[in-house]
């Protein structure tokens, strides 16, 4: 059983997986912004690779990950920052990105780099359910890393179950076919949550997009096991001039928690 299933088989409440961008506010603050989570309470990371062109990611994650990029991070130096990561963070943590830097830094290379030094699984947006069967697929198998899938409301039937087979970990349930950060209508979205869980899948299905408060969050999770947020905390992370108090800040208020 991976890192991932791990906590879902245990996790009694629903599952907060909160997105960084690898390389920001500094290039020295992956690590940090990781330990924050994990201390405040986050269940999973997903930690994002910049790249110029992120077509999922609204303008806030965008130009998170232009500075990241202009501070000088890329995977070899992202994978030197992670070397040893797992002496302090225990929860699992899933890199999230696009194909194009990852094909240039060598697609096996980057399985094996992931898998040592301790990533439990990948989340590529643009990598084709055609070309995951036939040959990348194969690989990312290999090397022990789960690999989670995007579907939406307007994904068939038929294809979620294609695509919550071929997935592992968990099934990431876009909650509307925008790029991230953008308002949601959560009672719409609710139907597209009702109609998954009664497709009684494989996998547990988180939803991501949108997500932003403690309302948002439950709201969510109401037909889902979990949920995802992103752009309300990489806007947190550019108004805060303490990474640690931030963060625990931040998330009290979605989980409803006090310190």
């Amino acid at each position: 059983m991976s890192r991932i299933q791990e906590l879902f088989a245990k996790k009694q409440q629903e599952v907060l997986n909160v997105y960084c961008t690898a390389g920001y506010p500094e290039c020295n603050s992956t690590l940090t912004v990781m330990k924050a989570l994990q201390h405040s309470g986050a269940d999973l990371i997903e930690l994002g690779m910049p790249y110029s062109d992120p077509l999922a990611d609204g303008p806030v994650i965008q130009t998170s990950s232009s500075q990241a990029l202009e501070n000088g991070m890329t995977l070899a130096v992202l994978f030197e920052q992670l070397k040893e990561f797992r002496k302090t963070i225990q929860i699992p943590v899933i890199l999230m990105g696009y194909m194009n830097p990852i094909l240039q830094y060598g697609f096996e290379k980057f399985c094996a780099d992931a898998a040592a030094v301790g990533i439990d699984g990948l989340i590529l947006p643009d990598l084709p359910e055609f070309e995951f069967e036939t040959e990348y697929g194969t690989i990312i198998k290999q090397y022990g890393l789960d690999f989670i899938f995007l579907v939406t409301p307007e994904t068939t039937p038929e294809r979620v179950r294609k695509l919550d087979a071929l997935s592992s970990g968990f099934l990431y349930a876009v909650s509307s076919s925008a790029t991230t950060g953008k308002e949601k209508d959560f009672s719409a979205v609710e139907v597209y949550l009702q109609r998954l869980q009664s497709m009684q899948l494989k996998n547990p299905v988180l939803v991501g997009f949108g997500i932003k408060d403690k309302e948002t969050f439950q709201s969510a999770c109401k037909y889902a096991n979990g949920a995802i947020i992103g752009t309300a905390y990489i806007q947190m992370l550019n108004n805060t001039k303490n990474i640690e108090e931030g963060t625990r800040h931040f998330l009290q208020q979605v989980l409803g928690t006090t310190a």
